[in-house]
Protein backbone atom coordinates (compact mmCIF):
# COMPACT_ATOMS: atom_id res chain seq x y z
CA UNK A 1 0.00 0.00 0.00
CA UNK A 2 1.56 3.51 -0.86
CA UNK A 3 1.22 6.21 0.92
CA UNK A 4 -1.74 9.19 0.13
CA UNK A 5 0.02 12.18 -0.04
CA UNK A 6 -2.13 15.17 1.00
CA UNK A 7 -2.39 17.41 -1.72
CA UNK A 8 -2.72 21.82 -1.14
CA UNK A 9 -4.31 22.28 -5.20
CA UNK A 10 -7.14 24.61 -3.83
CA UNK A 11 -7.18 26.21 -0.42
CA UNK A 12 -10.79 26.36 -0.34
CA UNK A 13 -11.66 23.25 -1.92
CA UNK A 14 -12.29 19.43 -0.42
CA UNK A 15 -8.03 18.68 -0.89
CA UNK A 16 -6.63 21.19 0.32
CA UNK A 17 -4.86 19.77 3.78
CA UNK A 18 -6.48 22.69 5.83
CA UNK A 19 -10.16 22.21 4.88
CA UNK A 20 -9.57 18.73 5.48
CA UNK A 21 -7.94 18.75 9.21
CA UNK A 22 -10.29 22.29 9.94
CA UNK A 23 -7.22 24.68 9.82
CA UNK A 24 -7.58 27.58 7.72
CA UNK A 25 -4.00 28.93 8.05
CA UNK A 26 -2.45 26.46 5.71
CA UNK A 27 0.89 26.61 8.20
CA UNK A 28 -0.73 25.28 10.82
CA UNK A 29 -1.73 22.20 9.09
CA UNK A 30 0.61 19.38 10.37
CA UNK A 31 -0.65 15.97 8.70
CA UNK A 32 1.05 15.42 5.49
CA UNK A 33 0.28 12.00 4.06
CA UNK A 34 -1.86 8.64 5.02
CA UNK A 35 -2.05 5.26 4.34
CA UNK A 36 -4.47 2.29 5.10
CA UNK A 37 -3.15 -0.56 7.26
CA UNK A 38 -6.36 -2.39 7.90
CA UNK A 39 -9.94 -2.10 7.42
CA UNK A 40 -9.69 -0.24 10.31
CA UNK A 41 -6.58 1.07 10.97
CA UNK A 42 -4.62 3.97 9.16
CA UNK A 43 -1.36 5.32 9.81
CA UNK A 44 -1.36 8.86 9.56
CA UNK A 45 2.21 11.12 8.92
CA UNK A 46 2.36 14.54 10.86
CA UNK A 47 5.28 17.21 10.61
CA UNK A 48 6.68 19.11 13.44
CA UNK A 49 7.59 22.21 12.72
CA UNK A 50 11.39 23.12 14.06
CA UNK A 51 10.19 26.33 16.16
CA UNK A 52 6.42 26.69 16.43
CA UNK A 53 4.91 30.47 17.92
CA UNK A 54 2.47 28.25 20.09
CA UNK A 55 3.53 24.82 20.31
CA UNK A 56 7.42 25.05 21.18
CA UNK A 57 8.69 26.77 24.41
CA UNK A 58 12.46 26.92 24.97
CA UNK A 59 13.33 24.25 22.70
CA UNK A 60 10.64 21.85 23.52
CA UNK A 61 7.44 20.64 21.69
CA UNK A 62 4.33 21.20 24.10
CA UNK A 63 2.74 17.92 25.02
CA UNK A 64 0.41 18.77 23.09
CA UNK A 65 1.72 19.05 19.64
CA UNK A 66 0.87 15.33 20.12
CA UNK A 67 -2.95 16.17 20.45
CA UNK A 68 -2.98 18.63 18.05
CA UNK A 69 -1.68 16.20 15.44
CA UNK A 70 -4.08 13.60 16.27
CA UNK A 71 -6.94 16.03 16.33
CA UNK A 72 -6.04 16.62 12.76
CA UNK A 73 -5.42 12.76 11.60
CA UNK A 74 -8.76 12.27 13.06
CA UNK A 75 -10.63 14.93 11.11
CA UNK A 76 -8.87 14.03 7.59
CA UNK A 77 -10.06 10.27 8.04
CA UNK A 78 -12.87 11.04 9.25
CA UNK A 79 -14.22 12.65 5.83
CA UNK A 80 -11.88 10.44 3.69
CA UNK A 81 -12.32 6.68 5.13
CA UNK A 82 -15.48 7.08 6.49
CA UNK A 83 -17.16 9.10 4.32
CA UNK A 84 -18.14 12.28 6.39
CA UNK A 85 -18.83 14.90 4.44
CA UNK A 86 -17.06 17.98 5.48
CA UNK A 87 -20.52 19.66 6.22
CA UNK A 88 -20.92 17.50 9.63
CA UNK A 89 -19.88 19.18 12.27
CA UNK A 90 -17.15 17.43 15.02
CA UNK A 91 -16.99 17.41 18.56
CA UNK A 92 -15.09 15.80 21.44
CA UNK A 93 -16.51 13.80 24.24
CA UNK A 94 -13.43 12.25 25.94
CA UNK A 95 -10.17 11.52 25.50
CA UNK A 96 -7.47 9.81 27.16
CA UNK A 97 -3.86 10.58 25.86
CA UNK A 98 0.26 9.97 27.24
CA UNK A 99 3.13 11.25 25.82
CA UNK A 100 6.88 10.45 26.31
CA UNK A 101 8.40 14.01 27.49
CA UNK A 102 11.81 12.76 26.14
CA UNK A 103 10.87 12.98 23.12
CA UNK A 104 9.67 16.70 23.92
CA UNK A 105 13.53 18.62 22.94
CA UNK A 106 13.40 20.02 19.59
CA UNK A 107 16.14 18.81 17.44
CA UNK A 108 17.75 20.50 14.29
CA UNK A 109 15.57 19.18 11.49
CA UNK A 110 11.59 19.24 11.52
CA UNK A 111 10.32 15.61 13.38
CA UNK A 112 8.00 13.27 11.69
CA UNK A 113 5.50 12.15 13.64
CA UNK A 114 3.68 8.30 12.97
CA UNK A 115 0.31 8.06 14.33
CA UNK A 116 -1.16 4.81 13.56
CA UNK A 117 -5.00 5.20 14.51
CA UNK A 118 -7.74 2.34 14.69
CA UNK A 119 -11.31 3.24 15.40
CA UNK A 120 -12.77 0.22 17.29
CA UNK A 121 -15.98 1.64 16.71
CA UNK A 122 -17.91 3.28 14.58
CA UNK A 123 -21.93 4.25 14.94
CA UNK A 124 -23.85 5.81 12.26
CA UNK A 125 -27.19 7.05 13.46
CA UNK A 126 -30.42 7.05 11.39
CA UNK A 127 -30.35 11.21 11.00
CA UNK A 128 -26.89 11.02 9.61
CA UNK A 129 -24.90 11.50 13.29
CA UNK A 130 -21.68 9.42 13.40
CA UNK A 131 -20.29 7.99 16.65
CA UNK A 132 -16.53 6.96 16.54
CA UNK A 133 -13.88 5.68 19.08
CA UNK A 134 -10.50 5.64 18.14
CA UNK A 135 -7.18 4.12 19.59
CA UNK A 136 -3.79 5.79 18.78
CA UNK A 137 -0.15 4.81 18.97
CA UNK A 138 2.40 7.48 18.22
CA UNK A 139 5.82 6.91 17.32
CA UNK A 140 9.19 8.95 16.04
CA UNK A 141 11.59 7.34 14.28
CA UNK A 142 10.22 4.15 15.12
CA UNK A 143 10.20 4.88 18.78
CA UNK A 144 6.91 5.06 20.80
CA UNK A 145 6.32 8.22 22.20
CA UNK A 146 2.49 8.49 23.19
CA UNK A 147 -1.01 7.13 22.97
CA UNK A 148 -4.60 7.88 22.74
CA UNK A 149 -7.75 7.20 22.83
CA UNK A 150 -11.27 8.93 21.99
CA UNK A 151 -14.76 9.36 21.85
CA UNK A 152 -16.41 11.52 19.49
CA UNK A 153 -19.16 12.29 17.36
CA UNK A 154 -20.27 14.23 14.52
CA UNK A 155 -23.65 15.55 13.22
CA UNK A 156 -25.13 17.09 9.78
CA UNK A 157 -25.85 20.71 9.88
CA UNK A 158 -29.62 19.79 10.57
CA UNK A 159 -28.81 18.14 14.31
CA UNK A 160 -26.30 20.40 15.03
CA UNK A 161 -28.14 23.76 14.38
CA UNK A 162 -31.25 22.13 16.65
CA UNK A 163 -28.09 21.07 19.61
CA UNK A 164 -26.41 24.69 19.44
CA UNK A 165 -29.78 26.74 19.35
CA UNK A 166 -28.59 30.42 18.53
CA UNK A 167 -24.90 29.67 18.98
CA UNK A 168 -25.39 27.76 16.03
CA UNK A 169 -23.82 30.43 13.82
CA UNK A 170 -19.98 30.55 14.46
CA UNK A 171 -19.92 34.27 12.85
CA UNK A 172 -22.34 35.48 14.97
CA UNK A 173 -20.89 33.14 18.40
CA UNK A 174 -17.50 34.39 17.70
CA UNK A 175 -18.74 38.07 17.53
CA UNK A 176 -19.95 37.73 20.93
CA UNK A 177 -16.95 36.93 22.38
CA UNK A 178 -16.57 38.71 25.79
CA UNK A 179 -13.73 40.95 26.13
CA UNK A 180 -10.23 39.85 26.00
CA UNK A 181 -8.87 39.24 30.00
CA UNK A 182 -5.45 39.82 31.62
CA UNK A 183 -3.19 36.99 30.90
CA UNK A 184 -1.62 35.79 34.73
CA UNK A 185 1.86 36.48 34.59
CA UNK A 186 3.43 34.23 31.58
CA UNK A 187 5.86 32.41 33.48
CA UNK A 188 3.96 31.04 36.08
CA UNK A 189 2.00 28.68 33.25
CA UNK A 190 5.22 27.46 31.51
CA UNK A 191 5.20 30.73 28.79
CA UNK A 192 7.58 33.11 27.49
CA UNK A 193 5.01 35.32 25.49
CA UNK A 194 1.69 36.64 27.76
CA UNK A 195 -0.04 36.61 24.07
CA UNK A 196 -0.14 32.37 24.56
CA UNK A 197 -1.05 32.15 28.37
CA UNK A 198 -4.93 31.08 28.17
CA UNK A 199 -5.73 31.84 32.01
CA UNK A 200 -6.64 34.92 33.67
CA UNK A 201 -6.31 36.15 37.51
CA UNK A 202 -9.69 35.61 39.93
CA UNK A 203 -10.49 35.43 43.23
CA UNK A 204 -10.22 32.59 45.36
CA UNK A 205 -7.24 30.12 46.01
CA UNK A 206 -6.86 27.55 42.53
CA UNK A 207 -8.83 29.65 40.87
CA UNK A 208 -8.50 31.15 37.35
CA UNK A 209 -10.70 32.57 34.21
CA UNK A 210 -10.29 31.37 31.24
CA UNK A 211 -9.03 33.70 28.97
CA UNK A 212 -9.73 33.57 25.32
CA UNK A 213 -8.16 35.54 22.46
CA UNK A 214 -9.67 35.50 19.62
CA UNK A 215 -6.99 37.46 17.71
CA UNK A 216 -4.74 34.77 17.98
CA UNK A 217 -3.81 32.49 15.15
CA UNK A 218 -3.22 29.44 16.11
CA UNK A 219 -6.30 28.84 18.70
CA UNK A 220 -8.52 30.37 16.48
CA UNK A 221 -7.18 30.80 13.07
CA UNK A 222 -11.07 30.45 12.16
CA UNK A 223 -14.97 31.46 13.59
CA UNK A 224 -15.81 29.11 15.52
CA UNK A 225 -19.31 28.57 16.82
CA UNK A 226 -17.69 27.40 20.90
CA UNK A 227 -14.17 27.24 22.33
CA UNK A 228 -12.23 24.32 21.18
CA UNK A 229 -10.89 21.99 22.99
CA UNK A 230 -7.73 22.36 22.03
CA UNK A 231 -8.26 25.58 24.25
CA UNK A 232 -9.56 23.91 27.43
CA UNK A 233 -6.42 21.40 26.91
CA UNK A 234 -4.11 23.91 27.53
CA UNK A 235 -6.00 25.51 30.27
CA UNK A 236 -5.59 21.90 32.10
CA UNK A 237 -1.66 22.08 31.18
CA UNK A 238 -1.30 25.87 32.15
CA UNK A 239 -3.29 25.10 35.37
CA UNK A 240 -1.29 22.23 36.29
CA UNK A 241 2.20 24.41 35.40
CA UNK A 242 0.75 27.37 38.17
CA UNK A 243 -0.25 24.33 40.88
CA UNK A 244 3.54 23.43 40.20
CA UNK A 245 5.03 26.62 40.87
CA UNK A 246 8.09 26.94 41.50
CA UNK A 247 8.68 23.39 39.86
CA UNK A 248 9.37 23.39 36.42
CA UNK A 249 6.62 20.40 35.07
CA UNK A 250 5.88 19.12 32.09
CA UNK A 251 2.58 17.24 31.21
CA UNK A 252 3.05 13.77 30.62
CA UNK A 253 -0.93 12.34 30.62
CA UNK A 254 -4.27 13.51 30.11
CA UNK A 255 -7.78 11.96 30.92
CA UNK A 256 -10.48 14.90 29.83
CA UNK A 257 -14.14 14.57 29.51
CA UNK A 258 -16.07 17.20 27.54
CA UNK A 259 -19.48 17.93 29.38
CA UNK A 260 -20.66 20.27 27.67
CA UNK A 261 -20.45 23.17 24.37
CA UNK A 262 -18.07 25.98 26.47
CA UNK A 263 -19.85 29.32 24.68
CA UNK A 264 -17.57 32.77 24.05
CA UNK A 265 -20.52 35.04 25.07
CA UNK A 266 -20.22 33.76 28.94
CA UNK A 267 -17.06 33.31 31.29
CA UNK A 268 -15.43 30.23 32.10
CA UNK A 269 -14.23 29.45 35.56
CA UNK A 270 -11.49 27.73 35.79
CA UNK A 271 -10.41 25.37 38.98
CA UNK A 272 -7.79 22.87 40.51
CA UNK A 273 -8.44 20.39 43.21
CA UNK A 274 -5.11 19.73 45.21
CA UNK A 275 -2.24 17.95 43.45
CA UNK A 276 -1.81 14.67 44.41
CA UNK A 277 1.15 12.37 44.78
CA UNK A 278 1.81 9.35 42.64
CA UNK A 279 4.99 8.23 44.53
CA UNK A 280 6.66 7.58 41.58
CA UNK A 281 8.02 11.19 41.00
CA UNK A 282 4.37 12.40 39.09
CA UNK A 283 1.57 14.45 40.49
CA UNK A 284 -1.73 14.53 39.19
CA UNK A 285 -4.53 17.63 39.21
CA UNK A 286 -8.03 17.30 38.36
CA UNK A 287 -9.03 20.53 36.58
CA UNK A 288 -12.49 21.47 36.47
CA UNK A 289 -14.24 24.30 34.05
CA UNK A 290 -17.82 26.03 34.49
CA UNK A 291 -19.54 28.13 32.79
CA UNK A 292 -22.75 29.68 35.26
CA UNK A 293 -23.79 26.55 37.25
CA UNK A 294 -23.18 23.99 34.89
CA UNK A 295 -19.67 21.82 34.71
CA UNK A 296 -18.04 21.98 30.99
CA UNK A 297 -15.62 20.10 31.16
CA UNK A 298 -12.42 18.19 33.17
CA UNK A 299 -9.10 16.97 33.09
CA UNK A 300 -6.83 15.22 35.10
CA UNK A 301 -3.10 15.73 33.78
CA UNK A 302 -0.26 13.99 35.04
CA UNK A 303 2.75 16.02 35.51
CA UNK A 304 6.51 15.00 35.97
CA UNK A 305 9.32 17.29 36.62
CA UNK A 306 11.13 19.38 33.95
CA UNK A 307 14.76 18.18 33.49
Amino acid sequence: MTLTKITTRDAAGPTATGSLVRKSVQEEALVTDWRPISETSQLVTARWPQHHGFYTEGGRYSSLLLTESLRQALALLTHTVHDIPLTHRLGWEQIRSTVDPGVLSTGTEPAEVELLITHTQVKRRRLGSVHLTSHVEASLAGRPIGTAALRYSTHPPAIYDRLRGDHADAKSAFARALPLTPPVPAAHVGRGDAGNVVLSPAPGDRTWLLRVDTSHRVLFDHPHDHIPGMVLLEAAAQTAQAMAMPLAVVPVAFDTTFYRYVEFDQRCLITAEPFVQDGDGRMTVTVHGRQGELPVFSSTVTVRQRD
